[in-house]
């Protein structure tokens, strides 16, 4: 049980250096003004790329529903609607969306 403990603070410390070098340097480094904007992009960038695959693979049977929900999002989140209101908004459309497919089905 001792060497597990130690193995945890050892693997902790090394996983948090190279976190906290970029934190001490990185309000000492100037970069342009095209860096800054790359920088700044690549959140969206990373967030982009993990959504994307999930959106067509929400559902097998409908493979369409994950895109009307990341569309219904993106205009929400266009038109700077709250986050809270976006998720609940996307939510209720989906919902209906699903409601409408399965009254067309039965059709």
């Amino acid at each position: 049980m001792n060497n597990i403990l130690i193995l945890i603070i050892l693997c902790a410390i090394v996983t948090f250096i190279p976190r906290l070098i970029p934190a001490i340097f990185v309000n000492k480094l100037d970069f342009g003004p095209k860096s800054t904007k790359f920088l700044n992009l690549l959140p969206y960038t990373a967030l982009t790329a993990l959504i994307c695959p999930g959106v067509l693979t929400v559902d097998t049977q409908i493979w369409y529903v994950g895109l009307v929900g990341a569309i219904v999002a993106g205009t929400l989140s266009w038109k700077k609607v709250p986050l809270g209101a976006i998720v609940i908004i996307t939510v209720i459309a989906l919902i209906i969306f699903y409601t409408i497919i399965d009254i067309l089905h039965i059709i």
